[in-house]
């Protein structure tokens, strides 16, 4: 089978010739892996690894001319050096001294979707016939936090919920009509949407489910229902111990559930096949907390194992890890993950 073809049997309760493969990394992993097995491009590297990797399509942008380490919303960014990798971390938050609704209407201007080209998109597909396409989505409530500072995102939910609605709107908007726009340009390609939100810390959610119900889910029940009409599946990441909200996903319409950080509570990879696996596909399951940048070689290939057999049985997954691999993963780690993928994961 091809990527693409595997993909699709997953998604469709088919039984593929073997378990798919993903891959997420930093791009400072990303290039100390090419080193490491030598490969001189990234995609030269996913095929000697059997990764069945996805063809992200995205617009063209060509609005107003931004400064550096700013975005189309106006937040601004320090790249920040933790020793083994950089992350752009945002330290202006545009919309962060504002009291009211009105104050943000006469002071703020939004991004319009004509700040993008979508003409590029099928050009993007050209070479990658044979693999999943990943197009649109949405995650709001993250940019939601760059605009007001994580901790005043927080405390809207409960002191200024119009503004949490005001703006959730307008950002769950731009999302749907950029998504639009790419599967009209593509019509019938897009494999899957990423409708994504972390609502897991490492305990439990961080917002209570009246707050995912009241603020989030109409918005991202709306993306996935876009996805749906346009015959692509939606692929959900929400981090950590998120296994509360996972029955209201479902019935909005998830068709794929990413990352499945199984150390957290709740998160137990017996519990989530037993009481989801018949209404969802894993993705991800390799935890890159402990097992990855931490254990062996031995350790990695029983992790591997254990989740071709407990995530795998009877269908439904795609293992990968579960989130982008840091610059301190050993390479021979990741190897020895999709290496073992590979060799065990034919059905």
């Amino acid at each position: 089978m091809t990527p693409l073809e595997r993909w699709l049997a997953v998604f469709q309760r088919q039984k593929p010739d073997r378990v798919p493969m993903d891959y997420w990394a930093t791009d400072e992993t990303t290039l100390k892996l090419m080193k490491h097995l030598g490969c001189p491009t990234k995609r030269e590297m996913l095929e000697k690894l059997h990764v069945d990797f996805a063809v992200e399509v995205k617009p063209e942008y060509i609005g107003p001319k931004l400064p550096p380490l700013a975005d189309v919303f106006g937040c601004r960014f320090n790249r920040v050096d933790y020793g083994t990798g950089t992350y752009d971390e945002c330290v202006h938050f545009p919309l962060a001294d504002f009291k009211s609704v009105g104050e943000i209407e006469k002071n703020y201007s939004w991004p319009d979707p004509d700040w993008w080209d979508y003409d590029s998109i099928a050009r993007q597909l050209q070479g990658g016939e044979m693999y999943p396409v990943r197009g649109g989505g949405s995650e709001p409530f993250l940019i939601y936090k760059h605009l007001r500072g994580q901790e005043q995102a927080f405390i809207d939910l409960i002191e200024n919920p119009d503004i949490v609605h005001y703006c959730l709107d307008k950002l769950f908007g731009l999302a749907y009509e950029n998504t639009r726009r790419i599967f009209e340009r593509i019509p019938g390609r897009v494999t899957f949407s990423c409708v994504a939100e972390d609502m897991g810390g490492q305990t439990d959610l961080m917002f209570s489910l009246k707050h995912i119900r009241e603020f989030l889910m109409p918005g991202m029940k709306r993306s996935m229902d876009l996805a749906h009409e346009a015959g692509a599946f939606v692929f959900h990441h929400n981090d950590g111990s998120c296994r509360r909200i996972i029955p209201d996903m479902i019935a909005a319409g998830i068709d794929l559930l990413n990352p499945i950080q199984w150390r957290c509570q709740g998160m137990d990879r017996e519990g989530l096949k037993k009481d989801f696996g018949d209404r969802i596909i894993f993705h991800g399951a390799m935890d890159n907390q402990h097992t990855l940048p931490f254990g062996t070689i031995e350790e990695v290939q029983k992790e591997v194992l254990d989740n071709l057999r407990i995530m795998g049985e009877g269908g439904g997954y795609i293992l990968a890890p579960c989130h982008n691999i840091q610059p301190l993963t050993p390479s021979e780690n990741i190897v020895a993950m999709y290496e073992t993928g590979y060799k065990n994961g034919w059905m």
